[in-house]
């Protein structure tokens, strides 16, 4: 029994194709904005790729980027065959692509889904890269004569100022680093020269923060050395006191800021994948609403349209059916109902005689 059956007239699927071929055209436009979509994630994460682990995280990016190309095809030549579908005569030429068409064009918006969805999962990812390319930023900020690594601390400035962060985890995070270049310190310095002895490391440890860490809105200026030292502030307690810079990580900041561009994407990649399966159903019905018009012989009478002929049980089972012999060398595909011909045939000895030649006896 078939699914969905619908009865159509000539008027109803030539109004039909008619609409197919103008949502086909709208379909490309959808696919231009998956394209545009994906262009822009991969363009914001590439703007910080400093910062950000290697992994895949282009991956959905790239997703969205190849589904709209294939979308603007696809949905190009669905609109040519829906405007050829008016005339039954011009159906003819694509009856036998129909049905591989619309079996492309569902594994195209099963990826669209895919993808969708894929931006509502890599949060975890996206959040382990951002981790450690943080850290590795951070740990190399000082580093600003070793060639790869001297625009970092210009790159973790302008991070911390436009996103209002400090650190990955937090300001903390600057404690437990040298962030300050060797050639900034006076090594003639006793200060300095304890700091240094007192650390295991050899390094230069400060309860500071860089200046990109300091809050601009704040009234009182900006306290960025010693922060944990209330003794060198007038009028300062660090434990009750709201501090005059960033409190929040950098990992977090950019984390809310990337969730937020990818649930937009996704909202959209959805309702473009809804509206591609609407136009897939519109085009599975005038697929068998046309072959039933060309098998009845009446170009002008009535047909039926579905969705699937049989039922979604007996369809499973046909499908699983053929992929099952698929591959089997020698033998007849049983789904179709046809035995070979050959089998139970007996075999004939094509009019020869088992008769063997008697040699007369001598006398």
């Amino acid at each position: 029994m078939a699914v969905l059956k619908v009865k159509f007239t000539k008027t109803k699927r030539d109004k039909l194709a008619q609409i197919l071929w103008i949502l086909n055209w709208v379909s490309v436009v959808s696919g231009v904005i998956l394209f545009s979509l994906g262009l822009f994630l991969k363009i914001e994460i590439k703007k910080r790729n400093e910062v950000m682990a290697k992994g895949d995280i282009n991956s959905v990016p790239n997703m969205l980027i190849s589904v709209g190309v294939i979308a603007c095809i696809i949905n190009f030549l669905g609109g040519k065959i829906c405007y050829d579908c008016s005339d039954a005569n011009k159906f003819s030429r694509w009856k036998l692509v129909m049905l591989p068409y619309i079996v492309c064009t569902f594994c195209f918006t099963f990826c669209i889904l895919v993808g969708a969805l894929m931006c509502y999962t890599m949060r975890n990812e996206l959040e382990e890269s951002l981790y450690l390319g943080l850290k590795d930023a951070i740990k190399y900020y000082k580093d600003t004569d070793i060639p790869g690594r001297c625009f970092l601390k210009k790159t973790v400035d302008m991070l911390q100022i436009g996103f209002q962060c400090c650190g990955n985890n937090g300001f903390r995070d600057w404690f437990e680093i040298q962030w300050v270049s060797v050639r900034y310190l006076n090594m003639a310095s006793k200060e300095v020269m304890d700091r240094l002895k007192s650390n295991v490391d050899g390094k230069f440890l400060v309860d500071g923060v860089p200046f990109s860490c300091c809050n601009p809105s704040s009234p009182r200026p900006c306290i960025q050395y010693q922060l944990t030292n209330n003794s060198a502030h007038y009028n300062y307690d660090f434990l009750t006191e709201e501090l005059n810079i960033w409190v929040r990580g950098c990992r977090e900041a950019l984390l809310d800021y990337y969730t937020a561009i990818m649930r937009s994407i996704g909202i959209a990649a959805l309702l473009i994948w809804l509206f591609e399966l609407s136009v897939l159903i519109g085009v599975r019905y005038l697929q068998t609403a046309m072959k039933n018009v060309l098998l009845l012989g009446d170009l002008e009478g009535e047909s039926d349209g579905w969705l699937l002929e049989n039922s979604f049980v007996e369809t499973a089972k046909y499908n699983i059916s053929i992929i099952k012999n698929l591959g089997k060398a020698n033998q007849i595909s049983t789904v179709s109902g046809m035995n070979d011909p050959n089998i139970d045939v007996q075999n004939t000895n094509c009019g020869k005689s088992n008769l063997t030649k008697s040699i007369p006896a001598s006398s």
